[in-house]
C-alpha cells in the first residue's frame, strides 16, 4: 500500500497518507443486487520527522485509534495491513446469497490540509464539544472537507469481493 516512490517520497518529506476503506455486504438475486450494509473508516499515515517515525491513526466513528509509532515504513504499512472487524453482519436467510465488497482508496493530503490533519489527529474537536457544532458530525464534515482537497497526483484505489454466502 505504500509501496512505490510516488507514495513514498511525499510521506517521507512530511504529506501524510489517507487509506479510506469501504466495506459493503450485498445480496444477490433478481436482475440487480442490492446493498444491505455499509461502513467506512480511514486511516492516516504520517512521518513525524523529530521522532523519525512513522505514526499511523484509524478514524471509525468519530474515534481516533492509535495503530503505533514505526521506525520503518514497511512496519507502518504492516499496521495498516492487519484485519480489522467491522460492524456488518449478514442476516440469517436461507433464501438469500450474500457477498462483502471492500473498496481502498489511498491518497497523499496536500500540504494545505495539514493543519487540519494534525488539528484532528490531536482531538481537537472543540467546536462540537462547546455546542457550536454537531459533535456526531464534526469529524464527517472535517474528513468530507479534507477529501475534497486531497492531492490529485498519487492515488489509487483497489476493489476486492468475497465469494457468494449463505447464512442459515
Amino acid at each position: 500500500m505504500l509501496s512505490g516512490q510516488r507514495i513514498r517520497e511525499p510521506l517521507a518529506a512530511g504529506f501524510p497518507a489517507q487509506f479510506h476503506f469501504t466495506v459493503e455486504l450485498w445480496s444477490e438475486g433478481g436482475l440487480l443486487n442490492q446493498r444491505e450494509r455499509k461502513t467506512e473508516y480511514d486511516v492516516f499515515v504520517r512521518r513525524i520527522a523529530l521522532e523519525n517515525v512513522y505514526e499511523v491513526t484509524r478514524i471509525e466513528d468519530n474515534r481516533l485509534l492509535a495503530l503505533g509509532k514505526f521506525k520503518e515504513v514497511d512496519d507502518a504499512e504492516s499496521a495498516i495491513g492487519r484485519p480489522a472487524r467491522v460492524p456488518i453482519t449478514a442476516p440469517h436467510s436461507a433464501r438469500r446469497t450474500f457477498y462483502y465488497q471492500v473498496t481502498l482508496s489511498v491518497q497523499i493530503v496536500t500540504g494545505s490540509d495539514l493543519g487540519e490533519l494534525n488539528s484532528w489527529l490531536k482531538g481537537d474537536l472543540r467546536p462540537a464539544i462547546s455546542g457550536e457544532r454537531n459533535p456526531g458530525t464534526a469529524l464527517t464534515r472535517g474528513l468530507r472537507t479534507l477529501e475534497a482537497r486531497l492531492l490529485g497526483g498519487e492515488s489509487r484505489e483497489y476493489e476486492k469481493r468475497t465469494p457468494a454466502f449463505r447464512v442459515p
